[in-house]
């Protein structure tokens, strides 16, 4: 290795450095947060505690609001996988104009900023005659996780032989049982990928679904901006660390059932 190629390396190691020194920092002054004594945001925390914790118990509104969130992504998560896997089988069988721009349309969602997506399902939900919180939430929130089901199934897709449906077929597999049995298992990883990073990007969604949430429904990232604006305490640093907590155990998973190795590939 050249002297040249050395420093651009270590430049590279810098900048990485630096940018995951960035990017952590406030998760673990958030941690760290929740964990201390004092009533206000300190840091370093005077001493450590677990009340911010045990408060999250009797906190009036988090509960409600982690169910909806939940049963929101639950669902939301779902039904982006059933309609982009069938969006990104079409896609991936057929040649036709316009395909890219067809991916392009239903990937936007992620190029969109949220206020704008969010005043646009609000005017189209008022058009349409929507007035249910719930559902309201359910399809914008279905709307914001679909690009992830299409993109990631769509380059699976891309490295997937369908010859071996053909195969299976003249076996005497049925159309149906040549998905269940060929299809379904090769294309696992990228489901699980898919289902993970959307219920992930529906839990945390605060820009969109602040349009559609009231008094008696509301997410938990609404709530936890009610809980600021009203009380702002290490509570919030408490439910966040929680967040942060729930995404580790995601990668984890995802580690073991897959390898971060072919998340990255798929």
């Amino acid at each position: 290795m050249t002297l040249t190629e050395r420093l651009g390396a270590f430049f590279v190691w810098i900048v990485a450095i630096a940018a995951a020194v960035f990017l952590l920092t406030p998760l673990v002054v958030t941690v760290l947060v929740s964990f201390g004594s004092s009533a206000v945001f300190t840091l370093p925390p005077p001493s450590l505690s677990m009340r911010w914790y045990q408060r999250l118990m009797t906190l009036r509104g988090l509960a409600p609001a982690l169910v909806t969130s939940v049963q929101i992504a639950a669902f939301a998560t779902l039904v982006s996988l059933v309609l982009g896997a069938l969006a990104a089988i079409a896609l991936a069988r057929t040649r036709f104009p316009g395909r890219d721009g067809v991916v392009a349309f239903l990937t936007s969602p992620l190029m969109l900023p949220g206020l704008v997506l969010g005043i646009a399902l609000l005017q189209g939900f008022r058009f349409i005659g929507l007035i249910d919180v719930w559902t309201s939430l359910l399809i914008a929130h279905v709307v914001i996780t679909i690009p992830y089901a299409v993109r990631t199934l769509y380059s699976a897709l891309g490295l997937f032989d369908f010859t071996l449906l053909d195969a299976a077929r003249t076996l005497g597999c049925s159309p149906a049982e040549a998905i269940v049995k060929v299809l379904l298992p090769n294309l696992a990883p990228a489901f699980i990928t898919s289902a993970i990073f959307a219920f992930l990007a529906s839990m945390d969604n605060y820009a969109v679904s602040i349009f559609f949430t009231n008094a008696w429904t509301k997410t938990l990232p609404i709530q936890m901006l009610t809980f600021a604006e009203e009380q702002p305490d290490p509570t919030i640093a408490a439910v966040s660390s929680l967040l942060i907590a729930l995404v580790l155990v995601l990668l984890i998973v995802l580690e073991r059932a897959i390898g971060l190795r072919r998340i990255t590939e798929v």
